[in-house]
Parts: C-alpha cells; structure tokens; sequence
C-alpha cells in the first residue's frame, strides 16, 4: 500500500487533464443512473479496499469542521467546545474550523481514528465517490484522486464504463 500512495499524486497528475476532460462532459451530460453507478462503484471499491492500510487522507488532509462536528466531538472528548477549537483547531483563509496540524490529531498508530464514532461529516463522507449528483462535484473529486487510491479507481472504472474505454 505504501508503493500505491506514494506513486498516487503523480498518477493524478498523468491523468489530470484526461479526468477534467471526462468531468467537464460529465457535467453537461451526465449519464442516467449515474447516482446508482457511483454507489455500485463505490462499494465494490472500498469492499476491496481497506483504509486502515492506507489512512493517507488522515496523514495529508485535513477535514472542515462544522459546528455540529464540534459540539459532538468535544461532547465526546467531554471538553467544553471552545477548549476542543483552542486545542486542535484554527481558522483557515475561508472562515473554515481544520485542524491545527497533521496528520490528524486523532489518528493513532495503527490507523486508527479515535473519535470515529463521532468524526466529522467531512471524514464520514470521504471521498464522497457515493454522494448523489456526483458530477457536481469534479473539483473535489479532481483533488481526491491524488489522496485517495480508491477514489482514483473509482474514477478510472466510472471512465471505463461510461466512455467504454
């Protein structure tokens, strides 16, 4: 897995402009069912893939922390929420809660995430290959691609069937 991740941002690169090209006509026509093929992909991918190998959106970025995230999260930790953004949290150009460092605070040794019953929407939801009106969301899904093996094979396959390659 270490051979993958490290060969992943300059695979992402390779195919960067094939992959804005497909988005971009994904965009303006999107394929019926596309919503059904994305969640079909998406969980024959990752019953392949196992993050705890991985963990490498953990170790390199770092997810927007809305406000329910930090009631619950700080609740959990049983920290007021203030004292939970004093301590692992910062405001970043865009108004956004992220994280003070990474990796990621709460990622232990073995991959682990020590609140993963309580994470945040954004870590719950990654890399969001499964979400509906997916082609809406060809920036984020351009940016994971170089992050994350599964959604670079997500996205290949999704190329595969759709443009038959």
């Amino acid at each position: 897995m270490k051979e993958i991740i490290q060969q992943l941002p300059a695979k992402a690169r390779e195919k960067n402009k094939e992959h804005r090209k497909f988005f971009s006509r994904l965009k303006k026509k999107p394929p019926k069912q596309l919503d059904y093929l994305m969640e079909t992909l998406h969980e024959d991918e990752f019953g392949r893939t196992d993050c705890l190998q991985c963990a490498n959106c953990c170790k390199t970025t770092g997810p927007l922390f809305t406000e329910k995230d930090i009631q619950r999260i700080s609740k959990f930790l049983k920290m007021k929420p203030q004292q939970f953004i004093a301590s692992y949290l910062r405001v970043d150009e865009e108004e956004d809660h992220v994280l003070q460092q990474l990796p990621c605070t709460f990622l232990d040794a073995d991959n682990r995430c020590m609140i993963y019953e309580v994470r945040p929407k954004a870590c719950r939801e990654f890399p969001h290959t499964n979400r509906k009106k997916f082609q809406q969301i060809s920036n984020l899904t351009l940016k994971n691609v170089a992050i994350c093996p599964a959604a670079f094979n997500i996205v290949e396959e999704l190329r595969r069937r759709v443009e038959g390659k």
